[in-house]
């Protein structure tokens, strides 16, 4: 019987876990980049079976816990502004405090087995009982012990520090400093690889895909219809067959399963909405590392690129009317939804965000995505997850059963992203945060390509 939040959890010993080498105290600034995503925090979580004694070691709780503190406390020392705080400038701007105050590592217990968790409803099992409570500082992570014998490490990052890139990174490293293995991937966070060019300019388009705004605008919900989020499983033959049946013919080129993917998503979302409703946005999350060094001779830079720790995302934005999301085949979506794709995926284009967002410091600035008019139909984000390392993440007694992202914050538009499932057979793992009627309506007429996680699936 799978458990949905109707498990108790006893919070255990609470520390504070610094890195084993404090840098001096100083002052981090975040790049333009860093200063167009919301002021919010995003959640991961990875599930552990019980380990098998005699693989890789004898394992109990209290060992795991020291190899999860231990490898912290050594990957901190070159992640340091995870060890920091955000703080608000004399600008009004946030900034990073790199003074190794640590990170919040809370131990818990809870009364249920992973077989009997409910992965598939994350806001009442995970979000509700099993993610830390953030308070202070850029990370907090938890620990906790199931019934089982397994174990569920799951983490709070401010999104401002770090996109999934940089996280991802991250967990691989603390996983490699909790085996006493060298860090394989140093971060980069010299900021001014994203300085802005002096004089600047920009594409008008960016005027439309981010506008200036006071503050962030509430969630587009109602006690009647509001915000769930659902983990599914994609199986590959069914992600192979949707791109086939959404090949143009007449093009001739396969477009990318994100891309199917994302306009499929887009199709749906519009055709179960009320017809009142004339216009859907998407945006895509676009990442910029390799944009950026298109064209560059500096293998330095480079190479910093590749291991640059903060944020190098820009929002690919969308907009539709319904009557053509609805009535056009698949495969105009999805060429529409890779032309929108291919004019933000430049270098150009993002060195031309930077530019536009220091015309604008300081001040709060959005994508437009956020920003809903009274005719819009209810928005949504697809942010690609296919590079997050759920089979990486081995602190030593195992690979993950289960990983995901998981949104903590609740926004005016949904949040979607696919991720490599812990099988590694090619399947997709679908965290989807959108309003309850967009999921039943999905689930009603997709459903053997959406399928509920269960503990059956696992590996």
């Amino acid at each position: 019987m799978r458990a949905g939040g109707d498990f108790s959890v006893s919070l255990g010993k609470t520390e504070t876990v610094a890195a084993v080498i404090p840098l001096s105290e100083h002052w981090l600034p975040m790049s333009n980049l860093d200063l167009i995503v919301p002021p919010k925090d995003v959640g991961v979580f990875f599930c552990y079976k019980k380990p098998v004694n005699g693989v890789g070691g004898s394992w109990t709780y209290a060992s795991m816990v020291s190899a999860l503190k231990n490898g912290l406390a050594q990957a901190l020392v070159s992640y340091y502004a995870l060890a920091g705080e955000v703080v608000v400038n004399f600008t009004g701007e946030p900034e990073i405090l790199c003074n190794n105050r640590g990170v919040d590592f809370i131990e818990a217990y809870a009364d249920v087995e992973l077989r009997d968790l409910n992965l598939y409803n994350p806001d009442d099992s995970i979000g509700a009982k099993l993610m830390p409570k953030k308070e202070r500082g850029v990370l907090s992570v938890q620990v906790t012990e199931l019934k089982c014998g397994g174990l569920l490490v799951s983490c709070v990052l401010d999104h401002r520090v770090a996109d999934a890139y940089s996280a991802n990174q991250f967990l691989v490293s603390w996983a490699e400093a909790a085996q006493s293995k060298p860090i394989s991937l140093l971060p980069c966070l010299r900021r001014s690889l994203l300085n802005p060019r002096r004089p600047g300019s920009y594409h008008p388009s960016i005027e439309s895909s981010y506008i200036p705004f006071p503050e962030w605008p509430p969630p587009n919900s109602s006690p009647s219809d509001y915000v769930i989020s659902r983990i599914y499983y994609i199986p590959e033959n069914q992600l192979s067959q949707l791109q086939s049946s959404a090949t143009n013919t007449d093009i001739g080129k396969k477009r990318t399963k994100v891309e199917i993917f994302s306009a499929f998503l887009w199709k749906m979302v519009a055709e179960c909405a009320n017809v009142d409703k004339k216009i859907f946005k998407m945006g895509i999350v676009v990442d910029g590392r390799n944009r950026l060094c298109d064209g560059d001779d500096d293998d330095d830079k480079v190479k910093m690129m590749a291991t640059y720790f903060g944020n190098v995302i820009a929002m690919a934005f969308a907009e539709k009317k319904r009557d053509e999301l609805v009535e056009k085949p698949l495969s105009w979506v999805a060429d529409e939804v890779h032309d929108y794709l291919k004019s933000n995926a430049t270098k150009e284009h993002f060195l031309g965000l930077i530019d536009w967002v220091e015309v604008h410091r300081p001040g709060h600035v959005i994508a437009n995505i956020f920003s809903n008019g009274s005719d819009d139909g209810p928005p949504f984000v697809v942010s690609s997850g296919r590079r997050f390392p759920v089979l990486k993440v081995d602190f030593g007694w195992g690979k993950p059963a289960f990983g995901s992202y998981y949104s903590l914050w609740v926004g005016p538009a949904g949040y979607v992203m696919p991720m490599p499932s812990p099988k590694g057979n090619g399947d997709w793992v679908v965290y989807m945060q959108l309003l309850k009627s967009q999921l039943n309506f999905i689930e009603t007429h997709a459903a053997h390509i959406f399928r509920p996680i269960t503990f059956d699936y696992l590996p």
